[in-house]
């Protein structure tokens, strides 16, 4: 009787599909590679622009210079048309902070009402709130600068930021209503057995749990704010009351020779307290967005 023993066969390899993976693994990371060079080479072209001459910014074609001035920046400090710069940034803050505080305080007591409180046509509120999502801007702009004009509120603060006010931002209602549904309603059925009106669970309750959806809101629109041209171009004409946007806009002179210089060094000023808002919360922002989508 004889017997056979089997011989031990090798695990089969995959030369070919490793080489596959190999080679999709390098194409994507060159591809992103590639995405990020296009995104970050404005932002690289002004820091480099920041310290070129005003001449030699539309003419030269390097991004940094051999070089480097800092007649820009120094320049700053005289300010544009005897107005310091100190006064727009201001401005752009107090327009900034104001309608992160609206933002806030209203449009999360709209979205305590839609997620918490039953009401009649409740529904029907809602809809037709998100429904201005889709309605332009421009479409507003005319009867409401006819309105603020016929109001004596033209060149003040409170056209920009009286909307904010109002919950009239559907989106952040929106975010805080879709937070605010995925919370425990045992949490409002225990305050109101301990005698909490909603008042109390609004601002004991809620307003704790909802701090990632808060701080992605303000994050928001503190940028929005920060950033807005359209707005105060609009409502704003006296130049003391400028925000920085419009006070970039100073620099390009049609009669005389424009100062880029200048204009492109306080682009880049102006991005620092963004920056450094977005740095400072940027934990909340991705906690909110990874959790408002999770059931409670």
């Amino acid at each position: 009787m004889t017997t056979t023993t089997p011989t031990p066969t090798s695990a089969p390899r995959k030369p070919l599909a490793l080489g596959r993976r190999r080679a999709g693994s390098l194409a994507w990371h060159t591809g992103s590679l590639l995405v990020l060079a296009v995104v970050l080479y404005p932002v690289v072209w002004v820091i480099g622009a920041s310290f070129k001459p005003s001449k030699d910014i539309i003419n030269s074609l390097e991004l940094f210079p051999a070089e480097p001035v800092l007649d820009n920046f120094k320049g700053l400090a005289d300010g544009i048309a005897d107005i310091p710069i100190s006064t727009f940034f201001s401005n752009s803050l107090f327009y900034a902070l104001g309608s992160v505080v609206g933002i806030l305080a209203s449009c999360s007591l709209a979205a305590y009402a839609f997620s918490k409180i039953r009401f009649a046509g409740r529904n029907l509120m809602f809809t037709l709130m998100i429904g201005t999502l889709l309605l332009p801007y421009h479409v507003l702009l005319i009867p409401q600068y006819v309105m603020f004009q016929k109001l004596e509120l033209v060149n003040t603060y409170t056209p920009l930021l009286i909307g904010k006010y109002l919950a009239t931002e559907a989106f952040f209602v929106f975010l805080m209503v879709q937070f605010m549904r995925n919370l425990p309603r045992e949490l409002d059925e225990a305050a109101r057995l301990d005698g909490c009106g909603h008042f109390r669970i609004y601002w004991s309750i809620v307003l704790p749990l909802c701090r990632p959806a808060l701080i992605t809101s303000a994050i928001f629109t503190f940028i929005n704010a920060w950033n807005d041209f359209m707005g105060p171009l609009i409502y704003l004409n006296e130049p003391g009351k400028y925000t920085v946007s419009l006070g970039m806009m100073m620099f390009r002179d049609q009669e005389t020779v424009s100062n880029y210089g200048g204009l492109i060094a306080m682009s880049l000023v102006a991005l620092l307290p963004v920056l450094l808002f977005f740095l400072a919360f940027q934990r909340y922002l991705i906690d909110g967005m990874a959790t408002s989508g999770l059931k409670g």
